[in-house]
């Protein structure tokens, strides 16, 4: 049995629906996260056990749970929507880890709310074996994310453009406070509902920013500082959200929603993988842009709460923003610099990172293999870059750069920098084509091959190659 906390649902109640999950008819248990059940400080045996399996499937909850939809709205492909909401979730309580942190769990694909507007409330076992390998996979390579403590499988069908399974997720998060959370109490005009999230929003996330001279300036900060970082470790691995709309940008500063995004093979600082991302907003090479601009929008909520004429704050909120430019600037290139194995950012470092990037693009090279075959070159394990160039003096022109400017190469920092395994995109699709036909097999050996990314291992060997050309997937859906 869970003993669950519920400080959310203490709230007002504009800031959500109570609602119960709606029930399932053949719930089954398809993977349970045991790590990080035992860092939930949660029975694994319970959860394994019906009574566990009928609150991750939602079909009965333990006393303690009091399940709600949260509201929020948010910019969606730069367009506003003043109500979106959890429209297929619902926040069954919160626990408080083996570090003492408050975590959210809630069940994703639970049923319609009243913010569901056209849609079943239901989630395809696709999207959820989808969003369980990346979020999990994410984690691995030390990326900021909500988690994915249990997938399960419904027995009922979904429709999307055919019939599929149906799935639930349950998914773990620091908070599902979002920048459209805000968004919605100021299209409301509700000041105090504004004040009372910041509120909370400082008291679980940023305590600190409570011994400031203006805390909700100093929470606009903190919030920025941490998506800088964010945004600057998903493009050094080559990952593309794909839906970074106000409504998917955590206030904790985790990434949020797997839905069609995707981690590059063949490098291209334009690509565009989600389906209905026609104009490029959310590119790999954009995605900086989109948080400053999804960070603006928090700005202008939290500027109600920061001067008594928001205009006021004007110059302080363009200074914040600023800082997140400096700061993802530094972590970019920092970060980029860790993976060509150099151990200071300089300006010379800078100029050859750009010029890297420019050469990954024009020779069409997989973004995962280029980085981790310089990183086995860098260790004297040569041979492996070359083979992917078809003209092997472009490659030599380059690394006489590279050493030239190296001076000896920082091993370890490239080794923890350059994954060998990531979730490549027609490995999930396979995984979830044969969970789809009842072969969970691909899913758990997935999740297993990318739990150690960094790790070399010849069990694992296979999942480090890049798609075959019939084998490549050109775009990925929203789950909805």
């Amino acid at each position: 049995m869970i003993h669950f906390e519920t400080s959310y649902a203490q709230l007002p109640e504009s800031f959500f629906e109570r609602i119960l999950p709606i029930p399932v008819p053949a719930p089954e248990l398809v993977q349970l996260n045991s790590t990080l059940a035992e860092e939930l400080q949660l029975d694994t045996e319970w959860l394994r056990s019906s009574n566990g399996l009928a609150m991750l499937s939602g079909n009965q909850l333990p006393p303690s749970s009091v399940p709600i939809a949260q509201a929020y709205a948010g910019h969606q492909f730069g367009g506003w929507v003043p109500q979106l909401g959890d429209g297929r979730a619902v926040l069954v309580g919160e626990v408080i880890d083996v570090h003492g942190n408050r975590r959210d769990l809630q069940l994703k694909g639970s049923g319609r709310t009243r913010f569901s507007r056209q849609g079943d409330g239901r989630s395809t076992l696709g999207a959820v074996i989808r969003e369980y390998v990346v979020s999990e996979a994410m984690t691995a390579m030390n990326v900021p994310s909500t988690r994915a403590l249990a997938a399960v499988a419904t027995g009922e069908t979904v429709p999307r453009m055919k019939a599929h399974p149906g799935g639930i997720l349950t998914r773990i998060a620091a908070s599902h406070l979002r920048v459209g959370t805000f968004q919605y109490f100021l299209g409301r005009k509700d000041h105090d509902g504004i004040q009372t999230l910041a509120d909370y929003a400082i008291d679980r996330h940023y305590p600190q920013a409570r011994d400031t001279t203006d805390p909700y300036a100093n929470l606009l900060e903190r919030v920025a500082q941490q998506h800088a970082r964010l945004i600057a470790q998903w493009m050094q691995l080559g990952f593309i959200h794909g839906v970074m709309n106000t409504d998917n940008t955590t206030i904790s500063g985790e990434t949020i929603d797997y839905g069609p995004c995707a981690f590059m093979e063949v490098f291209h600082p334009d690509t565009v993988f989600s389906s209905i991302d026609r104009q490029g907003r959310y590119a790999w090479s954009n995605q900086p842009n989109v948080g400053y601009w999804n960070l603006e929008r928090l700005g202008e909520v939290l500027a109600v709460l920061m001067a008594e004429d928001p205009e006021d704050a004007h110059d302080e909120i363009e200074n914040i923003l600023k800082r997140f430019l400096d700061t993802f600037a530094d972590e970019i290139f920092g970060g980029f610099a860790k993976k060509l194995g150099f151990s200071t950012a300089n300006e010379n470092v800078q100029d050859f990172v750009t010029k890297t990037l420019r050469f990954m693009a024009e020779q069409q090279l997989d973004f995962t293999l280029f980085f981790r075959h310089l990183t086995r070159e860098a260790d004297g394990n040569t041979g492996a870059l070359h083979e992917q160039f078809g003209n092997v003096d472009d490659l030599d022109t380059w690394l006489n750069d590279w050493r030239a400017l190296n001076g000896g190469s920082d091993i370890d920092a490239m080794k923890a920098r350059n994954p060998i395994r990531i979730p490549r995109n027609h490995r999930v699709e396979q995984a979830i084509e044969a969970a789809e036909a009842g072969d969970y097999a691909p899913f758990h050996e997935l999740t297993a091959a990318l739990a150690k990314p960094f790790a070399e291992s010849t069990d694992f060997s296979a999942y480090e190659k890049p798609a075959e050309p019939d084998e490549l997937v050109h775009q990925t859906f929203c789950g909805t």
